[in-house]
C-alpha cells in the first residue's frame, strides 16, 4: 500500500517505522524539516517538507497514487482540513487523530462530513485502556477479543505460587481447563516464547494467559494473586486523560480521588465531575500524597506531562503503600527503559495511538476471501502479535482436525469462537466458516489465517 502520513511526531515516526517495516510504501510529511530530516536518516522512506493541507504538497507526496492517508500532526484543525483535502481530491481513505474533547464529543458527524475512515482520541484511548487494566486486579495489560468474550491478560507469576516450577503441561488439570498459557517472558533474561508442554514455569515470569471473563476471578485465586477489586483511585494529572479516567472509574461506582497543581483546571474538574474529590496541590509533595490518603487507595495513577515525573511519583506510591500503580509514559523508545522498574503497568498515549491506527491499517490491508483480520495487538515489546480472525470462507485451515494441520513455527492457536461458546483449542478441535480464531506468534506479516499453515 501507498500510504501519506502527516506528522513526523512520535506517533507518526512509530507509524512510519512499523509500516515501512510491513512493506508499505510511506510519504511522511512535516512542516518542520528539522523534525522531518532526522527520521529519514533512520527509515528508508520518503519525506516532504511542508503542509499537508496543501493541495501542492499533498501532490508531490503522491496523493493520486496514495491507498491512504494518516494525519497525525500536533493540531486536530490540520489533521481534519488534510483529511477533508485528501479525500476531496483522489477520494482516498483517511484516519485522524483528534484529541480536542469538544471535536471528539461530535466525531460522528465529524466521520460522517470528513469522510473519515478512523478518527481516535489518544487521551480517551489511553483511559479506556487504563481503565480496564484497574478492573481486572494484578493484570500488567489486557487487550480483548470476540467481542469482550475473551480477554488476553498479562501477570507475572507471584512468589509462592502453585505455578512456580509447574510445567505448561500441567496448567490445564492442576489450575484450569478454561484458560491457555500463550506466551511466557522469562524473568531476568527477558527471552520471549511460545511455550510447550514440557515448559517449566517460574516465579517471577511474565506470562500471557487467555481467558474468558468469568474464569477470571477463580483463576486468580488458584495462582495466588489477590482478587480484592479495586474501588479507590488516586490519580495524579488532571488533564484530559485524566478526565476521561476518572469519568468511566466513577460511572463503575469507584471512589476517585484528582490531585492536580493547575487551580483553573481543578476548578473545571470539580464541575464536570462533582463526585470526584479533587485537590489542589502538587503530588510531588509526599506530606500531601499521605494526607490525602494514598496508603489508602487501591490503584494510583500517575499522568502528569512529565515522564520523569511519573516514574517518581510511582516508585514512592510503591515504596510507601505497596499498591498497584499505573504510569504514563509518553517518549516513544521509552518504555521498554521503565520496564525494568517497579513502577507497576506502563500506558503510553503514543504507541497506543500508533498501534490502533496499525490495526487498522492492517486489516483494511489483508483482508481476504477466506478471512479477515479483526484486531491486532503488539505484546512483550513488540516482540509477539497476537490476531483474531474471522473466517469467511473455506480455506486449507477449516474442515480439518487442529492435529492434521502443518502449522508454521512459533505460532499458537489460542481461541475458537463459535456462536457465543469460547472453544480453548484441542487438536481434536476444527475451524469453520463464521468462527473467530485468535493466535498468538512470534512471526510478523500475517497476512490471512492460511499463512499460519507452513507452505
Amino acid at each position: 500500500m501507498n500510504i501519506i502520513i502527516i506528522g513526523a511526531g512520535g506517533v507518526g515516526y512509530t507509524l512510519a517505522d512499523n509500516l515501512s517495516s510491513e512493506g508499505h510504501e510511506i510519504t511522511l510529511v512535516d512542516t518542520n524539516s528539522a523534525r522531518l530530516n532526522p527520521v529519514l536518516e533512520k527509515l528508508d522512506i520518503q519525506g516532504v517538507a511542508g503542509n499537508g493541507v496543501s493541495h501542492e504538497i499533498l501532490e508531490e507526496a503522491g496523493l493520486r497514487d496514495a491507498d491512504l492517508l494518516i494525519a497525525v500532526s500536533d493540531k486536530d484543525e490540520v489533521n481534519m482540513l488534510c483529511c477533508l483535502m485528501a479525500k476531496k481530491y483522489s477520494g482516498v481513505q483517511t484516519i485522524a487523530r483528534v484529541r480536542n474533547p469538544v471535536y471528539y464529543r461530535e466525531i460522528g458527524f465529524l466521520k460522517e462530513e470528513l469522510g473519515l475512515s478512523m478518527a481516535i482520541n489518544p487521551e480517551s484511548a489511553t483511559a479506556g485502556e487504563i481503565f480496564d487494566l484497574i478492573q481486572i486486579p494484578n493484570a500488567m495489560t489486557v487487550e480483548s477479543f470476540a467481542k469482550g468474550r475473551v480477554n488476553l491478560i498479562e501477570i507475572v507469576i507471584p512468589e509462592g505460587s502453585p505455578l512456580d516450577n509447574m510445567r505448561v503441561i500441567d496448567f490445564s488439570n492442576k489450575i484450569n481447563r478454561h484458560t491457555l498459557i500463550c506466551i511466557l517472558e522469562r524473568r531476568g533474561t527477558r527471552e520471549v516464547l511460545i511455550p510447550r508442554g514440557n515448559t517449566t514455569l517460574h516465579a517471577g515470569d511474565s506470562i500471557y494467559i487467555i481467558t474468558p471473563p468469568n474464569e477470571m476471578h477463580a483463576l486468580f485465586k488458584r495462582i495466588g494473586c489477590p482478587v480484592r477489586p479495586s474501588r479507590s483511585v488516586m490519580i495524579v494529572g488532571g488533564g484530559r486523560m485524566g478526565y476521561y479516567l476518572a469519568e468511566q472509574l466513577l460511572a463503575a461506582n469507584n471512589r476517585v480521588k484528582i490531585i492536580e497543581k493547575n487551580k483553573a483546571v481543578c476548578d473545571e474538574l470539580s464541575a464536570a465531575l462533582p463526585k470526584a474529590d479533587v485537590i489542589n496541590g502538587d503530588a510531588v509533595d509526599r506530606q500531601l500524597l499521605l494526607e490525602e490518603g494514598i496508603t489508602g487507595s487501591d490503584v494510583f495513577v500517575s499522568l502528569t506531562e512529565l515522564d520523569e515525573e511519573n516514574i517518581l511519583l510511582s516508585l514512592y506510591a510503591k515504596k510507601i503503600a505497596n499498591l498497584r500503580t499505573i504510569t504514563k509514559v509518553s517518549t516513544v523508545g521509552f518504555t521498554e527503559v521503565t520496564e525494568e522498574l517497579p513502577v507497576g503497568s506502563i500506558v503510553n498515549p503514543k504507541e497506543i495511538t500508533a498501534f490502533s491506527i496499525l490495526r487498522y491499517v492492517r486489516a483494511m490491508h489483508n483482508s481476504s476471501e477466506s478471512s479477515n483480520i479483526e484486531s491486532l495487538y503488539y505484546l512483550a515489546g513488540r516482540r509477539v502479535e497476537a490476531l483474531e480472525f474471522y473466517i469467511r470462507g473455506e480455506s486449507p485451515v477449516t474442515g480439518k482436525p487442529l492435529s492434521e494441520l502443518r502449522l508454521i513455527p512459533n505460532i499458537l492457536l489460542c481461541c475458537i469462537y463459535r456462536g457465543g461458546k469460547v472453544i480453548t483449542p484441542t487438536g481434536r478441535d476444527i475451524i469453520r466458516r463464521g468462527d473467530t480464531v485468535v493466535v498468538v506468534t512470534t512471526e510478523r506479516r500475517l497476512q490471512s489465517i492460511n499463512d499460519i499453515l507452513e507452505s
